[in-house]
């Protein structure tokens, strides 16, 4: 042993879900982006997706709408730390952030 840790990079996902086809943001804990691509709004889709990217996944979030239990319990039951977002939240943690930052 050469005494090195390896550094796992932890990763933060979105995803912006229609009926048909959900966008994938993946970006790391600095706010780099790693990948951005569509797949078919489907559990398996979206984990194959997610599957092929190396790192660990801190979250992976999406806005509340028709499709977010089923979406849930789908990428729950694949290991992905899934969380579902009410819109009128995510949109007031977005305004907290930025006064924040107007402050520093």
């Amino acid at each position: 042993m050469t005494g090195r840790t390896t550094m796992t990079r932890v990763l933060y996902v979105g995803l912006d879900v229609s009926l048909e086809m959900t966008s994938i943001c993946v970006v790391d804990a600095e706010g780099g982006m790693i990948l951005e691509t569509k797949a078919v709004s489907d559990p398996a889709d979206i984990g194959e997706v997610l599957a092929g990217i190396d790192g660990t996944f801190e979250r992976v979030g999406f806005e509340a709408g028709p499709l977010s239990q089923w979406l849930y319990n789908g990428l729950t039951s694949a290991g992905l730390p899934a969380v579902c977002i009410e819109a009128r939240h995510a949109k007031a943690a977005m305004v907290a952030r930025a006064q924040a930052r107007r402050c520093e």
